[in-house]
């Protein structure tokens, strides 16, 4: 019988939320010298948990959630952000981000990559991208864009790489913004900023450099999204924040993780990264996550891909020569 069970991702929720609190606490205040954090809150529960534990680590006090909607931002999205400020009891700021982007063409790059495969796109469409599902076939990381018009009527179409590149630089520009605000914050109150990735993002490389990427301290990058949401569960986290599944909050369109980036939903994700990581066969995972172990093989060979294809994104710049540091 297989030792690898869906077990292997559970954690003491009271001990690592406890070791999270004390390193953070150790970092801001002695490394870092800050006097306090600075959360991007998008109601997702991965800035919920890393804005709950550094209330834990910091007080409420010396926390400030930020919230950066912009014109492709959900309300829901809004609403789950100012439902865990609350919960904290931590100080806010809205900062809409939408006339920032307005000015630096953001918008109008990103309708115009989208014409380039639908040229009747304009005011009242909308948009997402996606990645074919690896489990029936290897699958090129070919994105498909979807519209819709103002009827609600969908089309779907593959992307040329010109067209796809140009709209992923052009909704980078969110990201970016977003962490520019952050650290206006962060200069002004000597806080530090935090950075929200979980370990599949940050192993995967779903994240933008120098954008969601930047950050001070990244307190829950060691750990899976599926112990992220056991500890938001254990720290008070509201219900309607991790009964959510994982989205972008990047397009007009709701756009799950799973279809833009992920093989799978991120509990199966997480075990097939773990089993990776740890050298289990394919032949032992495909059991527990329901999967071929030709789907796991799949998946395996796919994160490695994106951990070649994105290893620049965890890249420092180049130098000629070492500096030593001071």
């Amino acid at each position: 019988m297989s030792a690898f069970t869906a077990d292997v991702l559970r954690i003491d929720e009271a001990k690592v939320a406890e070791e999270i609190r004390a390193t953070i606490r150790e970092q801001v205040m002695g490394q870092l010298r800050r006097r306090g954090a600075v959360v991007g809150l998008s109601g997702g529960v991965d800035s919920s948990v890393v804005a709950a534990l550094s209330v834990l680590a910091l007080g409420k006090e010396k926390v400030l959630g930020i919230l950066m909607p912009e014109r492709d931002s959900s309300d829901k999205a809004v609403t789950l952000a100012n439902l865990i400020a609350d919960k904290l009891g931590i100080e806010t700021l809205t900062e809409d981000i939408g006339p920032a982007l307005e000015g630096l063409g953001c918008y109008a790059r990103q309708d115009e990559a989208v014409r380039e495969v639908f040229p009747d796109y304009g005011p009242g469409w909308k948009c997402k991208i996606t990645l074919p599902s690896i489990l029936d076939s290897d699958r090129l990381n070919v994105f498909q864009l979807t519209v819709e018009d103002p009827e609600g009527n969908r089309q779907t179409s593959r992307m040329p790489p010109k067209a796809y590149m140009q709209l992923v630089a052009a909704t980078n520009y969110k990201q970016r913004v977003r962490k520019l605000t952050e650290y206006y914050h962060g200069d002004r109150l000597a806080y530090a900023v935090s950075g929200t990735p979980n370990r599949l993002e940050y192993d995967q490389g779903f994240f933008v450099k120098q954008g969601d990427g930047a950050a001070d301290f990244k307190p829950i990058a060691h750990l899976y999204k599926t112990q992220v949401y056991a500890l938001a569960k254990h720290l008070g986290v509201p219900e309607e924040i991790w009964r959510q599944p994982p989205t972008t909050d990047t397009y007009s369109l709701s756009q799950t993780q799973e279809e833009f980036y992920f093989a799978l939903p991120y509990d199966r994700m997480d075990l097939c990264l773990y089993a990776k990581n740890h050298n289990v066969p394919a032949a032992e995972v495909a059991p527990v996550v329901d999967l071929s172990v030709q789907q796991v093989e799949r998946i395996f060979k796919d994160i490695e891909t994106k951990r070649r294809t994105t290893k620049y994104l965890h890249a420092r710049p180049l130098l000629i020569e070492p500096v030593d540091e001071v």
